[in-house]
């Protein structure tokens, strides 16, 4: 998990059967990983420390499924098991919060280790060149090459160290011997000495700072949002001053991404709000359509309330966006036939609803096909299937409010704008003048020419009349 090897630490990957063979709930990986802590709990393992972890969804970011959080050591002056004190006790605080699960860290100070010292004041009264005693000692207690020699046509290594049995306890350093610069052979013993400690196998850094991290993950029916903020709670409650922290994997990369999710909303809304003025040639018409868009966002967070599996997360927010083109559709369907009535001098209301009389069955159509649609993600099984299951609650939420609501707030919204817009004069000239704008209408129908197209062909003529004469 932190990239580091350890002499006493070891790693077993458990192979899963194929998802068609885990039919039942508790053969699922949440359920394995949770009877798999109960049975180590149970075990009563007391000489190690025993984690199950699930590894992490993208290979490369992170090492396990869940949050990874760093506590860094500043501005302090504490020890390794000062330290230690603080990890276990933020760990401690950490799983009694409701949104944080099975939170550990792997940070001990309580490692034994031997801290061997050499005498020089006595190896140079005694001649022994202190490299010599280190090589001795790395060369029999560890390993020393020494080169490689070819015979038989293969190469082989050669490496110096001693046999099993002279090397399994500290106390064989007092069988090795050291040569001095007269020659003579020197007891090892008689120039080291050692004592035993405790001490941390391994002391990792985080931007520097020295520190420990903790993983977990998020408690049932909380996001990983929920959790991140929970973190951030008990590490203002439980670090003493000259301690800090920080997120690192999946959850940095999660937080980094928080404010990008805001600007791909505003984006998109923007980018809606410019084709809908294109469209209707018009600044206010298209905000009746752009609100008919939170009907549908108040339809899917509904949904992912009432439904307890499932979370705001990453495809929700997919979802979400979906939405706003999924929503904007069946107010454009309405806005754009009362539009075309309007402009062309007839009441207000009147051509509103006329409007929402002709478009409710292609309304219907559209939104029951789109629905139809989902369902496949909603009812999704199998590896995966949380994901596909939140972005079709999602969608099938939204939709059901834009489809049942927005058809009664969009007509109303529409009038209202309409009437701030165009302004009572405006609306009461076009309906002044509704049979001229209905005759007009008609001859650029009956002459199958664009209006925008025939007034570039007028002023095209107008251009070219000198040239022709």
């Amino acid at each position: 998990m932190n990239n580091a090897s350890n002499s006493n630490a070891g790693t077993i990957y458990v192979q899963l059967k194929p998802w068609d063979e885990r039919t039942a709930s508790e053969q699922k990986v949440p359920e394995i990983i949770q009877v798999m802590q109960k049975r180590i709990a149970e075990a009563g393992i007391k000489d190690a420390n025993v984690e199950v972890i699930q590894p992490s969804p993208i290979p490369g970011v992170g090492q396990t499924v869940g949050f990874s959080f760093q506590i860094e050591q500043r501005n302090t002056n504490d020890d390794l098991h000062a330290f230690e004190n603080v990890v276990k006790r933020f760990v401690t605080e950490a799983n009694k919060n409701p949104a944080i699960s099975g939170a550990f860290s792997f940070y001990s100070a309580h490692t034994p280790g031997t801290n061997l010292t050499v005498d020089r004041e006595k190896c140079e009264k005694m001649g022994v060149n202190v490299n010599d005693v280190f090589n001795t000692i790395q060369a029999f207690m560890g390993s020393l090459y020494i080169n490689d020699f070819t015979v038989y046509n293969r190469t082989f290594h050669v490496v110096v160290q001693a046999d099993t049995m002279y090397r399994k306890l500290v106390s064989d350093v007092n069988k090795y011997y050291v040569r001095n610069q007269a020659g003579q052979m020197l007891p090892l013993g008689t120039l080291v000495s050692y004592t035993t400690t405790e001490t941390a196998p391994l002391i990792s850094h985080f931007n520097i700072f020295r520190s420990a991290e903790i993983d977990g993950s998020s408690g049932v029916g909380y996001s990983s949002t929920e959790t991140i903020e929970a973190l951030k709670d008990v590490a203002e409650k439980v670090l003493p001053q000259g301690y800090a922290y920080e997120f690192s994997g999946l959850s940095y990369e999660e937080i980094k991404a928080g404010t990008t999710t805001i600007y791909i909303f505003i984006f998109s809304i923007t980018f809606v709000f410019l084709f809908l003025a294109a469209l209707y040639e018009s600044w206010s018409v298209p905000f009746s359509v752009l609100f008919a868009v939170p009907i549908g966002a108040f339809g899917a967070i509904l949904t992912l309330t009432f439904v307890p599996s499932l979370t705001n997360n990453v495809y929700a927010q997919i979802g979400l966006i979906t939405l706003i083109g999924l929503a904007a559709k069946n107010a454009i369907l309405i806005v754009e036939f009362a539009k075309v009535r309007v402009d062309r001098g007839e009441e207000l209301i009147q051509s509103t609803l006329e409007a929402v009389r002709l478009r409710l069955r292609p309304i219907i159509m559209t939104s029951l096909a789109f629905i139809l649609g989902v369902l496949p993600l909603v009812l999704a099984t199998g590896a995966g299937a949380m994901a596909r299951r939140t972005i079709g609650y999602t969608v099938l939420g939204g939709m059901l409010a834009a489809s049942t609501l927005a058809i009664f707030i969009v007509p109303v919204l529409f009038v209202v704008i309409t009437r701030l817009s165009y302004g009572k004069k405006h609306l009461d000239w076009l309906q002044a003048n509704h049979d001229q704008l209905v005759e007009k209408e008609k001859k650029v129908e009956e002459q199958d020419i664009d209006p925008a197209l025939e007034y570039d062909i007028q002023k095209s003529r107008e251009l070219n009349k000198p040239a022709q004469a």
